[in-house]
């Protein structure tokens, strides 16, 4: 399952929020989403768990908890929608 963590410090940096998510179970990857032009945090990223009950857990203990003194938001990601859409 794949989570969309938000409010995320600038500061903060890929490895801390991986240790945020491990404690609740495995983490299948965690990507901070990085400004192109100056490669600094955009205060967003995405964690993906394999296991859809740890994701849950981890979303239900970390959305809303402080961490570098911001209120960090934690939902499922949705899925992109594509341009193209048949129909």
């Amino acid at each position: 399952m794949k989570l969309l963590v938000r409010n995320l410090a600038r500061t903060t940096t890929e490895a801390e929020l991986l240790e945020l998510f491990m404690v609740h179970g495995k983490v299948q990857s965690c990507t901070l989403v990085q400004d192109k032009k100056t490669g600094k945090s955009k205060g967003f990223g995405f964690v993906e768990m394999p296991k859809p009950g740890d994701a849950k857990a981890a979303m239900k203990h970390l959305n809303g908890k402080d961490v570098a003194g911001n209120q960090i938001r934690v939902k499922k990601a949705e899925a992109r929608q594509d341009s193209e859409s048949s129909g």
